[in-house]
C-alpha cells in the first residue's frame, strides 16, 4: 500500500513533465483539437459565475458603451448586460419614459364665440416687446411703428414689420394635476359636445372641413399606425431600445443631421392661420398619447394641428379681439393671452371657456401655469398671479421699470424678464422679491425659460446666458463682458443676505473649442489668434426672440432667421438651423426628437400681387417649420 502511494505522488510531481512529452509527440493536427477541448477548462467566469441578483449589481456600475462591449464577451454577459433592470436605471438617470402606444385620438371641432366687436381693438400699434428704460431704445420701437401712406397691400406688410417684438419663455413648467374640480374625463366624441338649443351666447361647435393632405409624408411626429392592434398585443418596454434610440437622436443633433419640412405653406391647409403666427407649442394629450401643435396668431385664433397629417383639427376664435401672443397647454387645460389684455383659460376636453380675465392696464405678453397657479406679465410692467381651481387674483408684482416680456415658473419660485435689463426672482407662495439679477445683458430682455435651479436668458443684445440662480454659475454666448463686477445678484440670495458677484464663478465661453473659463480676455473669449472670427461666426446677429430648454441641449430662436443648439453643460454650439424661415423667428418648440418654430416669412412688394392673383387675399404669409431628428426612426414608444 505505500509502495502504491509512493508511486502515485511520483507520477503526480512528474505529471506535468509527462504530459507534455506526451502532447509533443503528437501531431499537430490532434495539438489543435486537444486545445479546443482544453480552453474552457482554462477559463473561469468569475462575475458569470455569481447569482444573477450578485451580477447585475456589479454591471449596474458599468456607463453604456461598457455595457454594449461587455454583451460581446461570451452568452453569460450578453444575457447580462441586455438585462432590462439595468437599461431602465440608465433611462431613469436622464429622465427618458417609455410610453406604450395608445389608439385613442383627440376631438376635432372648431368654435367660435363670445360676439363681441372684432374690431374693438387696433392691432397696428399695441404689440411691441415692451418699452425700455433707455430713452434710445424707445425711439428705435417707435421708428419702428411708423407706417407710410401705402395702398392696403402694403400697409398690412408693415403693420406686420412694426407688430411684436415680445419675448416668450419656452414651454416649461411643472404639470398640472388637477386644474379644475369638475373637468370632465372624458373626451368629447368629434360630433357637437352641445346640443343645438344653446342660446346665441353659449359656444357652438362643428366638424372642422380639412383639406385633403398633399402627396408625400408630413413628418416628424411619431406615428402610431404601424403599432395599431389590440391592446394585449402591445411590445413590452425595452429599455435597452429606449436608451438607443434617445442616444442616435442626440447623435443626430449633434451631427446637425434632419429632414426639414414645413407644415404650414401658402394656401394649405385652407383652414390654416391667415396671419403672423407668434406662438405655439408641442402638446401630448395624456389620455390617448397623440401629439399636436398648439399655435396663436394675429389672426386672433388659437388652432389645434394634427402633426402626423398637417391638418387643423381645431380652431378657437371669438374669443380673442386682437392678436394671441402666448399660450400655455398641459392637462386638458389652454391659456391664451392677447394684445386685448385678455387671458382666456379653456378645458379642451369639454371644449369650453373656464375664465376671461382682464386685469392687466395693457398687452398681455407672456402666460404660464401650473398646478397651483396662473402667472402672467405684460406691458403694464406686472406680473399678476392668480390661483387654481378658481383663478382668484393673488398678488400683482410690480417691481420692474419697463414691460414685462417673459416669465416661466416652478412649483415655489417665479422667474420674469423685462425691458429694464434685469431678471427678477419671485417667491410664488408669498410674492416677495427674492433676488434681482441686474445688469444681465447690455439690452432688454426679451425671453426666458426656466429649469430650477437653471435660468435661460435672450436679449436685444444678441447673447444668451444660462446660470444657476444660488450659485451664479453659468455660461453666457456674449464675447466680452464690459462691466464683468457689475454683473450681481442683488437682494436676499435665497436664505442668505450676501450678494452673488459673477465675476469670480461665471464662465466665458470659447465657441472654438468648448472650453469655459473665467476670464475674458480684451475683444473676445481666447487668447488664440482667429478665436474672435470663430466666436462671430457662431453667435447670433440679432435680438433672441425665444429660447428653449432640452435635457442635454438648449435652443434659441433669433430675428436673424437662425436657431441654434447649444450644449448645455458647456455653452458650445451645437448645431446651426437655418433655411427654414425668411422672415424673423418668434417661437420654437423642442421635444427631443424635433424642433417645431414658427415666423414672418415674407415676400417682396413686387411678388405680393402675383401672390393675391393666385391665392385668396388672407392667405398666410408665413409658414411652421419642423427640424425632425427622427426622420426614419421609430419614436412611437418615446414619452415626449
Amino acid at each position: 500500500m505505500k509502495f502504491v502511494s509512493e508511486v502515485y505522488q511520483l507520477l503526480r510531481e512528474r505529471s506535468p513533465e509527462l504530459a507534455y512529452q506526451i502532447l509533443a509527440s503528437l501531431p499537430r493536427a490532434r495539438l489543435a483539437t486537444i486545445q479546443r477541448r482544453l480552453a474552457p477548462l482554462l477559463q473561469f467566469d468569475v462575475v458569470g459565475s455569481l447569482p444573477a441578483e450578485v451580477s447585475l449589481q456589479i454591471f449596474s456600475y458599468l456607463p453604456f458603451p461598457a455595457l454594449l462591449t461587455s454583451a460581446l464577451v461570451c452568452r453569460r454577459w450578453h444575457v447580462l448586460s441586455n438585462d432590462q433592470s439595468l437599461w431602465k436605471d440608465l433611462c431613469d438617470v436622464r429622465g427618458w419614459s417609455w410610453r406604450q402606444p395608445s389608439y385613442k385620438f383627440p376631438p376635432v371641432f372648431t368654435h367660435s364665440g363670445l360676439g363681441a366687436s372684432q374690431d374693438a381693438w387696433n392691432d397696428s400699434d399695441d404689440e411691441g416687446m415692451g418699452d425700455s428704460d433707455e430713452e434710445a431704445e424707445e425711439e428705435e420701437v417707435a421708428d419702428t411703428l411708423m407706417m407710410s401712406e401705402l395702398d392696403a397691400a402694403k400697409a398690412e406688410l408693415t403693420i406686420m414689420h412694426a407688430e411684436l417684438d415680445s419675448g416668450f419663455a419656452s414651454m416649461s413648467f411643472a404639470g398640472v394635476s388637477q386644474l379644475i374640480a369638475s373637468s370632465s374625463s372624458k373626451i368629447p366624441t368629434r360630433a357637437s359636445v352641445y346640443p343645438s338649443g344653446n342660446n346665441s351666447n353659449s359656444p357652438s361647435t362643428k366638424r372642422v372641413n380639412n383639406a385633403r393632405p398633399r402627396a408625400g409624408t408630413r413628418h416628424s411626429a411619431p406615428s402610431l399606425l404601424g403599432s395599431l392592434g389590440s391592446p394585449s398585443s402591445s411590445p413590452k418596454p425595452n429599455y435597452k431600445l429606449l436608451h438607443q434610440t434617445r442616444i442616435k437622436l442626440q447623435k443626430r443633433i449633434f451631427t446637425s443631421s434632419y429632414r426639414l419640412s414645413a407644415l404650414q405653406t401658402r394656401g394649405a391647409p385652407t383652414n390654416s392661420h391667415t396671419n403672423t403666427i407668434y406662438c405655439l407649442q408641442l402638446y401630448t394629450y395624456p389620455s390617448s398619447g397623440v401629439q399636436v401643435l398648439f399655435t396663436g396668431s394675429r389672426d386672433k385664433t388659437v388652432r389645434e394641428w394634427n402633426l402626423s397629417t398637417g391638418l387643423v383639427e381645431r380652431v378657437i376664435s371669438g374669443i380673442h379681439l386682437s392678436s394671441v401672443l402666448s399660450i400655455c397647454v398641459y392637462n386638458g387645460i389652454l391659456a391664451s393671452a392677447g394684445s386685448d389684455r385678455k387671458i382666456v383659460v379653456w378645458d379642451l376636453e369639454k371644449n369650453k371657456v373656464v375664465k376671461v380675465i382682464s386685469d392687466h392696464e395693457d398687452s398681455v405678453l407672456c402666460v404660464r401655469f401650473d398646478d397651483k397657479r396662473l402667472v402672467s406679465c405684460s406691458k403694464d410692467r406686472t406680473v399678476r398671479t392668480y390661483l387654481f381651481p378658481d383663478l382668484a387674483p393673488q398678488f400683482v408684482l410690480g417691481a420692474h421699470r419697463a414691460a414685462v416680456n417673459a416669465v416661466s415658473i416652478s412649483d415655489t419660485l417665479i422667474v420674469s424678464g423685462s425691458g429694464d435689463r434685469s431678471i427678477r426672482l419671485w417667491d410664488a407662495n408669498t410674492g416677495n422679491l427674492l433676488r434681482t439679477f441686474e445688469n444681465h445683458h447690455s439690452r432688454g430682455i426679451a425671453s426666458i425659460d426656466f429649469k430650477p435651479p437653471y435660468v435661460l436668458s435672450g436679449s436685444s443684445d444678441k447673447h444668451l446666458r444660462l446660470f444657476d440662480i444660488a450659485t451664479l454659475h453659468g455660461w453666457s454666448t456674449s464675447p466680452e463682458f464690459d462691466n464683468i463686477s457689475g454683473l450681481v445678484g442683488q437682494g436676499h440670495d435665497l436664505g442668505s443676505s450676501q450678494s452673488g458677484h459673477l465675476s469670480s464663478s461665471f464662465a466665458v465661453l470659447c465657441q472654438a473649442c468648448g472650453n469655459s473659463g473665467l476670464v475674458a480676455l480684451g475683444g473676445g473669449v481666447s487668447g488664440r489668434q482667429g478665436t474672435n472670427n470663430v466666436h462671430k461666426n457662431v453667435l447670433h446677429r440679432d435680438l433672441v426672440r425665444t429660447v428653449a430648454f432640452g435635457d442635454e441641449f438648449v435652443l434659441s430662436g433669433s430675428y436673424d432667421l437662425s436657431i441654434k443648439v447649444w450644449d448645455r453643460r458647456t455653452g458650445a454650439l451645437v448645431a446651426d438651423l437655418s433655411g427654414g424661415h425668411t422672415g424673423r423667428i418668434f417661437c420654437i418648440g423642442f421635444d427631443g426628437t424635433k424642433v417645431v418654430s414658427c415666423g414672418e416669412d415674407q415676400v417682396c412688394i413686387y411678388c405680393l400681387f402675383r401672390l393675391f392673383l393666385s391665392l385668396p387675399f388672407n392667405s398666410s404669409l408665413q409658414r411652421i417649420c419642423i427640424w425632425d431628428f427622427a426622420d426614419g426612426i421609430d419614436t412611437s414608444f418615446i414619452e415626449l
